[in-house]
């Protein structure tokens, strides 16, 4: 049913602090800077009155979309006391070929941590052994990763780049179930059909202080996409008590996260798939007007058992 993940968006409160951070700090490349508004618009995020900003910026061959709303104004800020085993996190992973040299860069400009240092995974996980990573925050509290990986692990992709910022490896979201999210996600019947590319069960205190977690044991999972970014699950065996989306969480509030994925078959993906689970953002498929600025036609947003927003379009 899915062809490819086309990009990774979020909503941020003010637009020109968040491309000063991901084309300043973060060397993303500005693709595309576009308002919208209009009654496809409310129909597709469910919000009432939308005027939206929305951003596209490329990290070699992977993309995010960035989101201000204009209007209404009052989105909701993330928590304060928001943790990496909260249902409601994801983030985005960005591969670099020197970790040394890329934390070298975030402490240049004060970026808030979420790792105590970078991390080394130790060997004992031995499907992540000797892979570093590092948790870090953009100015609204979105948690990003940094990631470098040693030969033989990860995508053969990252062992060929030249730039310290390479692309995006995956998005993680915290998950409470993982057998019943790979149902979803990717059994042959579920609405996403991803394939698993690998599992790990994560410990330590390494571990511990890159999620920013004390304590933690994480069962984490890999899925691919035919193209495009990955997706991974996080499920926090302990500690228990993640904190779960709240009820009336709208897109404009600023926890608000979504996976964009390409069909080629979105009357049957939403018909036979998603309009039973009765988890939809949007009201039903939307089209968008002829040559709109997104650059597809028609969409729907829905959620999956954890909250996490998927939009689903067709170009």
């Amino acid at each position: 049913m899915i062809q490819q993940v086309h990009s990774v968006g979020f909503t941020v409160s003010d637009m020109e602090q968040a491309l000063a951070f991901y084309t300043g700090v973060l060397p993303f490349q500005l693709e595309n800077d576009v308002e919208v508004y209009g009654e496809p618009y409310e129909r597709l995020t469910g919000v009432f009155g939308a005027r939206m900003r929305v951003v596209t910026l490329a990290l070699g061959t992977e993309k995010i979309q960035l989101t201000q709303y204009i209007a209404p104004p009052g989105g909701r800020p993330i928590p304060a006391d928001s943790r990496s085993n909260d249902l409601w996190f994801q983030h985005i992973a960005i591969v670099v070929s020197d970790m040394d040299a890329a934390y070298a860069i975030l402490r240049e400009n004060n970026v808030q941590h979420v790792s105590t240092a970078p991390q080394t995974l130790p060997d004992y996980i031995e499907a992540a052994a000797g892979v570093k990573a590092f948790y870090f925050r953009d100015p609204d509290g979105h948690n990003l990763e940094l990631i470098w990986f040693p030969e033989g692990k990860g995508n053969p992709r990252w062992q060929n780049g030249n730039a310290l910022f390479m692309g995006i490896d995956h998005t993680a979201i915290a998950v409470t179930d993982t057998d019943y999210s790979l149902r979803a996600y990717a059994h042959e019947d579920g609405f996403l059909n991803l394939a698993v590319a690998g599992e790990s069960l994560n410990y330590g205190t390494e571990q511990e202080h890159l999620n920013g977690v004390f304590g933690c044991r994480v069962r984490i999972t890999g899925l691919t996409p035919p193209e495009g970014i990955g997706v991974e699950f996080l499920d926090y065996l302990a500690p228990p008590g993640g904190h779960y989306p709240e009820e009336d969480a709208m897109a404009n509030d600023l926890w608000y996260w979504e996976i964009t994925m390409v069909t080629n078959d979105i009357e049957s993906m939403f018909s036979e798939l998603i309009a039973p689970l009765d988890q939809l953002v949007s009201s039903g498929i939307v089209t968008l007007p002829d040559q709109n600025p997104l650059g597809y036609q028609r969409a729907f947003i829905f959620r999956d058992r954890d909250g996490h927003a998927i939009k689903v379009i067709s170009v």
